[in-house]
């Protein structure tokens, strides 16, 4: 199955619900993921929640996503 987010909220801080085709939904927190050149502008947290969902998964305006599949390996 290709794996792909169906559904974001923002939750506060660094954290973001999601729900994915495969019925799997939770909350994540990206605080440890924000590094790197595409991803440092996320630090800013009015930038983080303006994202959307684009090509199944979490993607900003400037580029930067996550692949789905790591997404719903990072639900507790």
């Amino acid at each position: 199955m290709f794996m792909h987010v169906t559904q974001a909220k923002y939750c506060g801080d660094y954290k973001v619900w999601l729900s994915f085709n495969d019925g799997a939904e939770g909350e994540i927190d990206l605080t440890s993921e924000l590094y790197g050149e595409i991803f440092e502008p996320l630090k800013d947290k009015n930038f983080f929640k303006s994202f959307s969902l684009e090509g199944h998964t979490l993607s900003w305006s400037n580029g930067a996503d996550f692949a789905p599949e790591f997404l719903r390996e990072q639900i507790a």
